[in-house]
């Protein structure tokens, strides 16, 4: 069966994927706005960052004044990297470490669906990592490359 065929389209669903950057820039955005979100009250509120520094502590992180900002800062920082779609490939690698950790320091001893999510972003976090961030991104614009 030639691989053009309307059997084959339709089998393996072909035309759908011309939606594919649409659906990498929704991906981006969904779990973009998600970290700026997660994080922002840590951002703004002393005493959120403060409860977090706690909560770090309680779970045997080393140095939890400084762990407690940096995951923060990095997950902020990662969130507007996807939503804009700059500087992708490294925040998907930074974002898998912030949340490997996560999963290794607190998710797991939660069970498996506590730690979804955290195991989630990584997943998605490595996809963006390997994959870029699309056509619809700035990286796109500023490297002008198709896989950026």
């Amino acid at each position: 069966m030639p691989s053009s065929s309307p059997v084959r389209s339709v089998l393996f669903l072909d035309p759908l994927a011309r939606g594919a950057d649409i659906a990498l820039l929704a991906m981006r955005l969904v779990v973009g706005l998600f970290l700026i979100w997660g994080v922002w009250d840590n951002v703004v509120d002393p005493a959120r960052m403060a409860e977090f520094e706690g909560f770090l502590g309680s779970q045997g992180f080393v140095r939890p004044d400084v762990m407690a900002p940096l995951s923060v800062w990095a997950q902020l920082a990662c969130g507007v990297a996807f939503v804009l779609g700059i500087g992708t490939r490294w925040a998907g690698l930074v974002c898998a470490f912030n949340f490997v950790v996560a999963l290794a320091m607190v998710d797991a001893k939660l069970g498996i669906r506590p730690a979804f999510p955290s195991a989630m972003l990584v997943v998605v976090s490595l996809y963006f990592a390997t994959k870029g961030a699309g056509s619809f991104s700035l990286d796109r614009l500023l490297l002008g490359a198709k896989s950026a």
